[in-house]
């Protein structure tokens, strides 16, 4: 949600920090040389209209995270997400995107952290216009993909910067793929908590999570340990089958149900010798 507050001097920190000066119509200014103060105020500037962010309601608060912990889980080595990024997007405008990812560290060319490479605005209270007025300059600036997520219509689009530009739906099985990501973002995942779930598992999987790898180890293990004491359980009433010995169902479930590997060793022992099933499990 915004509130437009038209009394608003369009005044900025010069490149020292000592000087003010008018934005004009140069080049673009450093994504960090802000019309408005990062972490003091919740303003910021389109297009030279000053808008207010204000605090969300539960939809776009919940969405808000699962957003982030979607996009964290999908994000290739090298790149990182953020949220309420405060970006100098022209001259006249300086906004944050609700969640964002781009490259680490500090971008050679201006010494300055790396400009956003996707981004993701959230619409539910907010106008839709402040969304739309944001993805144009986004764009021009060099955001390479801009996506919106429609909370009370449950669709995700894609800004389109073709003729006018405009807002095109992904489907709800499609999937977002790009360079930034180590895995494609599903789209239901940005909709669904239980999608959202599965996806971000699967995408630990991908980028060969340590912990993942240690459980998969682990679970095979358990596995195998289970399978070897099964395999031994089921050789124990084999022996006494052959000898013709009797075992009640008590006795074969006691067996079948042993997960000690000590006693069942002792146990094929006992089979080979025993006269009767009971002699079996005897110490």
């Amino acid at each position: 949600m915004s509130e437009e507050r038209p009394a608003y001097s369009l005044k900025a920190p010069g490149v020292s920090g000592r000087s003010l000066h008018l934005p004009g119509r140069g080049a673009f200014p450093p994504v960090d040389e802000h019309l408005v103060e990062p972490e003091v105020t919740r303003d910021e500037i389109i297009e030279g209209r000053r808008v207010v962010a204000f605090p969300a309601e539960a939809p776009h608060a919940v969405q808000h995270g699962e957003l982030q912990y979607v996009l964290r889980a999908h994000v290739a080595p090298g790149y990182v997400t953020a949220v309420d990024l405060l970006t100098r997007f022209d001259q006249k405008s300086d906004f944050a995107s609700d969640a964002c990812v781009c490259r680490a560290g500090v971008d050679p060319q201006t010494g300055k952290r790396h400009l956003e490479e996707l981004a993701f605005e959230l619409v539910s209270e907010q106008r839709e216009q402040d969304v739309s007025e944001k993805a144009p300059r986004m764009h021009l600036r060099g955001v390479r993909r801009i996506f919106a997520i429609f909370i009370k219509s449950q669709q995700v689009c894609e800004w389109s910067a073709e003729g006018p530009g405009s807002w095109r739906p992904l489907g709800l099985a499609s999937e977002i793929e790009d360079s930034c990501l180590a895995k494609p973002l599903a789209v239901a995942a940005l909709l669904d908590a239980a999608a959202a779930d599965d996806a971000v598992v699967q995408a630990l999987a991908a980028k060969d999570n340590p912990e993942l790898l240690r459980m998969k180890v682990a679970e095979r293990r358990e596995g195998e340990a289970q399978g070897e004491v099964r395999g031994i359980a089921k050789s124990i009433l084999r022996v006494l089958e052959r000898r013709g010995i009797a075992v009640s169902p008590e006795q074969r479930q006691e067996i079948l149900s042993c997960t000690d590997l000590e006693r069942l060793n002792h146990w094929v022992d006992q089979a080979a010798l025993a006269a009767t099933a009971d002699e079996v499990f005897q110490a």
